[in-house]
């Protein structure tokens, strides 16, 4: 299964089965954290919650078609990040990432983003790749923003979350503007 060295405190690792329970801690622990730009927190109830989603990351994966990973810090799960659908004819996927409150702070988000950029851009070759945030959420936003990112646009209204409508910035990074760490 996919697992990629970030550097010498930094993994990624495709979900598995037997990650469920930490995966639910780290929601759980996070929830109201995380709950201010993720609606699906509220549907993750219990460990058993994960249990028919983590075969869909899997088989997206084994199709070639994405995948969703824990981040580790110092062995520790403290995030995820993931590709959604990748569109293989025009050679574009997006990343989509969340972090526990207490990792924050510690470049381990861009640091991750970063080594998987090579990745897409290198090994995959992929051209295009595109993160999308609330655009108040501020700490999201600065990762392509640090990583030199083009930003494109806001999808205005773009996002429900619970009570209210969240606008989304769009941010784009196409290889050949991509400096290769």
């Amino acid at each position: 299964m996919f697992s990629f060295k970030v550097d010498q405190e930094i993994s990624i690792e495709l979900f598995q089965q037997h990650h469920k329970e930490e995966l639910y801690e780290l929601i759980d622990s996070n929830r109201d954290h995380l709950r201010q730009w993720l609606l699906w927190v509220d549907k993750r109830k219990s460990p058993q919650d994960l249990e028919s989603i983590i075969p869909i990351w899997i088989r997206n994966y084994a199709d070639n078609n994405g995948f969703d990973a824990g981040i580790r810090h110092q062995g520790k799960l403290v995030g995820m990040i993931g590709l959604h659908y990748i569109d293989w004819k025009s050679k574009s996927t997006s990343i989509g990432y969340l972090l526990s409150e207490e990792a924050e702070g510690k470049g381990i988000i861009t640091r991750a983003v970063s080594a998987l950029l090579n990745y897409l851009f290198s090994e995959m070759g992929l051209n295009r790749v595109e993160i999308q945030c609330a655009i108040n959420n501020k700490k999201s936003i600065g990762i392509p923003e640090r990583l030199g990112f083009d930003k494109e646009g806001i999808t205005r209204d773009g996002q429900w979350l619970y009570d209210h409508y969240e606008d989304l910035v769009t941010y784009s990074l196409l290889r050949k503007d991509w400096a290769m760490s």
